[in-house]
């Protein structure tokens, strides 16, 4: 762990737990704050992870907000979702909703944080336009987009994109 990172970890442990706020992440040398996403997105979030945990073997588990950490990355990062096996090791998947204002950072920042951290697999939802993106390893070199609507492969789960909703809709 460099001695940036663990400062930057110290700032970011001392934002209080405030209702609107996301808990920090750490990226590019910077404490990321950002306000919780509405109630739409919340809703796309559960949606997905209704689907993946009744797919899930036990003792694997579906977490929201789980920190992902690579200190010798400079990176902790809260996806909505993250897909757990047990005992806990790197996650299978990630999973992020787009919220409006996270546009370019949840398509390309975060993809390329979560492809150096070693997870497998990115599905990324975007309910401002209905469509989404699979990536999936080595470094998401492959890449699957949708529509919802469409079933979709992710990893080694099926998801139905139809039950979910764009933000205008």
């Amino acid at each position: 762990m460099t001695d940036e990172y663990r400062a930057l970890r110290a700032l970011a442990d001392l934002v209080p737990a405030v209702p609107d706020l996301r808990a920090p992440e750490i990226a590019e040398g910077t404490v990321h704050l950002a306000l919780l996403p509405g109630p739409r997105h919340g809703a796309a979030v559960e949606l997905v992870r209704r689907q993946l945990a009744a797919q899930l073997a036990a003792p694997g588990r579906v977490v929201p907000a789980a920190p992902l950490e690579a200190p010798s990355l400079g990176l902790l990062r809260r996806p909505d979702l993250a897909v757990l096996p047990a005992p806990v090791a790197r996650p299978l998947l990630v999973v992020e909703v787009v919220a409006p204002h996270f546009l370019e950072f949840d398509h390309r920042t975060r993809a390329r944080d979560y492809a150096a951290m070693g997870i497998p697999t990115y599905l990324l939802v975007d309910p401002r336009t209905g469509t989404g993106i699979v990536h999936d390893e080595p470094n998401y070199t492959c890449r699957t987009d949708f529509a919802f609507g469409d079933v979709i492969t992710v990893g080694p789960w099926t998801l139905d994109t139809g039950v979910l909703r764009t933000y205008s809709g």
